[in-house]
C-alpha cells in the first residue's frame, strides 16, 4: 500500500469509518459478499462504481431483499417506496464523489436521496471507491465535482446541462474558485445539495472499500 493510501486509511479510521483495501474489483465483490446475509434489506444510490465492479449483480441475487430504484418499468410511486426503504435498511451501497487524504467524503446530489441515506437511516453504508477519487483536500474535492463528476453524471443520465458541452461547470468559466451555489440555474441541475462526511458518532457505520483501480466518475 502506498504512503498516500496509508495516510488515507489512518484518517478514515480516525474519523470512525471502517476502511478496507481491495486490490481488484473482484476482491471488492468478495468483501461485500461476506458482509451480506440471507434476507437482508438492501438499497443503493446511483453508482457506476458499483456497476463496474459487478456488485449490482451480486445484490440482485434473490436471496437478498434488494429495493432497486432503477429497475426496468418501476413507477414513480414504487421508486418513492424504494427511497423510503432506506430508512432502517440493513445496507446502503453507493460510492463517493471524492475522498480526501484527511478521510473526508464529499457527495453531491440533485434530489438529496443519496446523501440523505449516507447521513442517516440505513444501518450500514458501504462505499465502493476507486483510487481515482482520492484528492488532497475538500477544495480539491469540490473542484473534482465541478470538473469531472457532475459533467460525466449528466451525460450518464441524459441531462443536457451546460457542463455537458463545456466538460466542466459553467461557473469555472470566469471564476477558478466558485461558491457552492454558482453554476447553472436549470431545473435539471444535479449539484444542489452537498454533504461532507467527517468524524462519525456511530463508529464503522460507514465502510469504505477502496479499490486499487479506477472506478466511476
Amino acid at each position: 500500500m502506498t504512503e498516500q493510501l496509508q495516510k488515507l486509511f489512518k484518517n478514515l479510521e480516525k474519523n470512525r469509518m471502517q476502511a478496507i483495501f481491495a486490490e481488484t474489483k473482484q476482491d471488492a465483490v468478495n468483501i461485500v459478499k461476506d458482509m451480506l446475509f440471507d434476507g437482508c434489506v438492501i438499497t443503493a444510490g446511483g453508482s457506476m462504481s458499483i456497476k463496474e465492479c459487478g456488485i449490482d449483480t451480486l445484490i440482485n441475487d434473490p436471496r437478498y431483499n434488494f429495493k432497486d430504484r432503477s429497475r426496468w418499468g418501476i413507477t414513480p410511486d414504487e421508486q418513492q417506496e424504494c427511497f423510503k426503504a432506506s430508512i432502517g435498511a440493513d445496507f446502503f451501497f453507493t460510492s463517493t464523489n471524492a475522498i480526501t487524504e484527511n478521510g473526508e467524503l464529499l457527495n453531491v446530489d440533485g434530489f438529496a436521496n443519496r446523501i440523505s441515506s449516507i447521513a442517516f437511516g440505513p444501518k450500514k453504508v458501504v462505499m465502493i471507491v476507486g483510487v481515482n477519487k482520492i484528492v488532497p483536500d475538500l477544495k480539491s474535492a469540490f473542484l473534482r465535482v465541478k470538473k469531472i463528476a457532475a459533467p460525466k453524471n449528466c451525460v450518464r443520465i441524459g441531462i443536457d446541462n451546460p457542463c455537458v458541452k463545456l466538460g466542466h461547470c459553467v461557473s469555472l468559466l470566469n471564476n477558478p474558485d466558485p461558491d457552492f451555489a454558482d453554476g447553472c440555474s436549470r431545473d435539471t441541475r444535479i449539484c444542489c445539495d452537498y454533504l461532507v462526511s467527517a468524524l462519525q458518532r456511530q463508529k464503522d457505520r460507514i465502510t469504505v472499500i477502496l479499490v486499487n483501480e479506477s472506478l466511476g466518475y
